[in-house]
């Protein structure tokens, strides 16, 4: 009795040495609060993120290549196949607390003085290693956290999934725009070369105009063929994405791309708590504590109970009914005695590793608000730039207007017509890379906050 109340308090100094301690958040010099510049709480913590991506990405087309790349993708699927191999790791440390039984029969033949003995012995043995001292204990939770950081990985692979097969697909809309407008600037050319052919021919303009004119649509028809070529290359990797072979990928147009979300990023500390690579950092952070109390525990003994049962015929019995049971049970105590040198290491080991992982994770909360502030920035330097897109592309096509009338009237030289046609076709080019910039600080924030694992 005596020697059990004296194992009891041992135990219990041992919980006030950490070796049973559970995982909870540290003191980080990183506050939650400050991720956000110029951060003020918002009245409404609704977030981008908080919306399922079928609800922000409303293009039934881009649903479906979603879709399509969350099922094939092969980067979403290995992150499966290691969510698997992790609830394998914790199904075995939880198995771990039960007994080891096994069957192990033994049959021998002897001959001396010209006679032959057998001999046998069958029996089941078992073996149970009683946690005393946390071992078990710290690797099964240790397997619990590593399970939570694949399944943090997994959902921030499918995040930036979605994420990549949005932006390429808007791309690809942004592209369709840029190519259809160059094509409707290039007849627009024809028929300004064709205007200026007859005015040569009246004497009313130089060639200098008709070469100025044919030159500028050449380089259009240059541009046009890069284009097509992006095109060809966005639709080679999305379809790399969704583990298809190249294809044409289907889609809508940019008009009408509309996202009900806006940009609202809520409270900092629903990005810590929703955002996957933030959650899969802390997992390996609580993985490493409980490393460190397994290296602990690895300094007092270990206690393992065994024990067999069965029958023999080694008494002298017959070989069919030998009726001579064989049992026996032996408790074993090993404490660690030459190799503590080892266990000193392994626990500086694990300690030096608990805080590599408190860093990464410190270092990941300062990425998400960096992303987070990015693509905010992204988002309202979009917004206004569009605003001056339209303004200049109004100007530009009066300017265009006015310039033909003047040739048609007077005398004005029709380089002034090519030169307004020129930057009213770059100007609405810049608008379509614009409103697609906006689409994509609205995906950035999605993802930044941990958007699209639902």
């Amino acid at each position: 009795m005596k020697r059990i109340m004296i194992l009891i308090a041992s135990a219990s100094l041992l919980c006030g040495c950490g070796i049973y301690g559970r995982y909870s958040r540290p003191e980080l010099d990183v506050e939650p609060d400050s991720l956000y510049r110029e951060y003020k709480v918002p009245e409404d913590t609704v977030t981008v993120a908080s919306m399922p991506w079928r609800e922000l990405f409303t293009d039934p087309c881009l649903q479906e290549l979603i879709a399509i790349g969350i099922e094939r993708n092969a980067d979403m699927n290995i992150a499966r196949l290691q969510v698997e191999e992790a609830r394998a790791v914790l199904m075995n440390a939880r198995l771990s607390y039960l007994p080891a039984v096994s069957l192990a029969p033994q049959a021998a033949v002897r001959h001396y003085s010209g006679e032959t003995e057998f001999t046998y012995n069958i029996g089941a043995s078992a073996t149970w290693e009683i946690d005393l001292f946390g071992k078990l204990t710290n690797a099964r939770r240790g397997a619990r956290a590593a399970l939570e950081s694949s399944c943090a990985y997994m959902q921030a692979v499918q995040t930036q999934l979605v994420a990549a097969i949005a932006e390429s697909y808007y791309t690809l809309l942004m592209l369709d725009s840029q190519l259809a407008i160059s094509g409707q600037t290039l007849v627009n050319w024809d028929e300004t070369i064709t205007a200026l052919e007859a005015l040569a021919e009246a004497g009313r303009a130089n060639e200098v105009a008709v070469h100025q004119a044919r030159a500028s649509r050449m380089a259009l028809s240059a541009q046009m063929l890069s284009m097509n070529r992006s095109i060809y290359e966005t639709e080679n990797m999305l379809s790399a994405l969704l583990k298809e072979p190249s294809r044409h990928i289907e889609r809508g147009s940019l008009d009408g791309q509309e996202f009900s979300g806006g940009a609202a990023a809520g409270i900092p500390l629903q990005l810590v708590s929703r955002r996957p690579d933030i959650r899969q950092a802390e997992a390996e952070l609580a993985k490493a504590f409980y490393a460190t109390n397994e290296a602990r525990s690895a300094f007092y003994p270990s206690i393992t109970l065994s024990g067999t049962l069965g029958w023999t015929n080694s008494a002298g019995a017959s070989v069919m009914n030998p009726k001579v049971w064989l049992s026996n049970a032996i408790a074993q105590l090993m404490a660690p005695l030459f190799n503590r040198g080892t266990n000193i290491a392994n626990l500086k080991v694990a300690k030096a590793r608990q805080e590599e992982a408190l860093l990464r994770f410190e270092q990941s909360l300062l990425d998400a608000g960096n992303e987070v502030n990015n693509a905010v920035s992204e988002w309202q330097t979009a917004n206004g730039r569009i605003e001056y897109d339209l303004q200049q592309i109004a100007d530009l096509e009066e300017a265009v207007e006015k310039t033909q009338f003047l040739v048609r009237y007077t005398t004005a030289s029709y380089l002034e017509v090519l030169t307004a046609q020129q930057s009213l076709l770059a100007a609405k080019l810049v608008l379509v890379q614009d409103q697609v910039s906006r689409i994509d600080g609205v995906i950035h924030l999605y993802h930044a906050l941990g958007g699209g694992a639902d």
